[in-house]
Order: C-alpha cells, then sequence, then structure tokens
C-alpha cells in the first residue's frame, strides 16, 4: 500500500517509466524521511519502501543493459544529493 501511494498516477503510467517513476517516488520517500529526521521504528515502512522502489527501477533498467550504468550513475547523483541537501536544512 505505501509502494502504490508513494507511485501515485505513476500508477497508470506506461511500463517504459517504470525506472523514472521508481526512482522519483523512492527519491521523493527518502527526501521526506530526511526532511523530518525520522530515524525511529515508525518510519521503518517508509524506509523500507523507498528501498523497495529504488530496487524495483533497478530491476526494471537491467532490461536496459546498455543503458544501466548511465542511469546507475544519475540516481547515485540525486540519492547523495539528498543526503547533503538535509544536512543543510537539519538542526545541529
Amino acid at each position: 500500500a505505501r509502494i502504490d501511494a508513494a507511485l501515485g498516477p505513476a500508477l497508470e503510467s506506461d511500463a517504459d517509466d517504470a525506472v523514472g517513476a521508481c526512482l522519483r517516488a523512492g527519491e521523493e520517500l527518502a527526501r521526506e524521511l530526511l526532511q523530518e529526521n525520522a530515524t525511529s521504528r515508525d518510519s521503518a515502512l517508509d524506509l523500507l519502501a523507498a528501498d523497495a522502489l529504488v530496487t524495483y527501477a533497478f530491476e526494471a533498467a537491467s532490461e536496459r543493459p546498455g543503458e544501466l550504468a548511465a542511469r546507475s550513475r544519475a540516481a547515485m547523483v540525486c540519492i547523495a544529493a539528498l543526503a547533503g541537501a538535509a544536512g543543510k536544512t537539519s538542526e545541529p
């Protein structure tokens, strides 16, 4: 249910956008968790959903192995930027 909620309208999208849709949804969940400094067990399901979405994205991306390295680099840059942005906005 949490994954469906995170994907939202993208659930109705074409399967060709599965990689992008899953990555965007996973990144958004991770961004929310970082912004809320969500480190308790209460946020565990959201963290697992974010992880699953990124995993699903790479499973879908493996269907096009020639694009996998570039997609991996782009995803790592986006995900790393989330951590950097969270560090700038969080309180000590």
